[in-house]
């Protein structure tokens, strides 16, 4: 399975499991010239900005290694727009990664901050 397609079919199991926990699915793929967000949801009164890894093996390492510094900055200044533009600037936030690993999800909340 090439990375896009596992990487579509690892955003569609995480939004389904977001919803099957009670998360409110805001925005899928939230682009701007400085990164992307593939998913936005609400937990509560917490907006959550969530980065979705998803692979087949661990051959490489688990998905959530694959996460750089480079991609943590990307992702909170990506962040940072969708606050501008949805003028949600004084709501509580946070970063979680959902890792889909051969269809088992981990949900890490906080696992990273701006």
């Amino acid at each position: 399975m090439n990375n896009r397609r596992a990487g579509i079919e690892g955003e569609s199991v995480a939004e389904e499991y977001l919803k099957n926990i009670g998360y409110r699915i805001l925005d899928r793929n939230f682009s701007t010239k400085v990164g992307e967000i593939d998913i936005v949801a609400r937990d509560g009164n917490t907006l959550v900005f969530i980065e979705v890894k998803a692979r087949d093996s661990v051959a490489f390492g688990r998905p959530v290694e694959s996460i750089t510094a480079a991609k943590v900055r990307s992702i909170t200044r990506a962040a940072q727009w969708y606050l501008i533009a949805k003028r949600k600037q004084n709501c509580l936030c946070r970063f979680d990664v959902i890792e889909v690993l051969r269809g088992q999800v981990n949900h890490i909340k906080n696992a990273f901050e701006c």
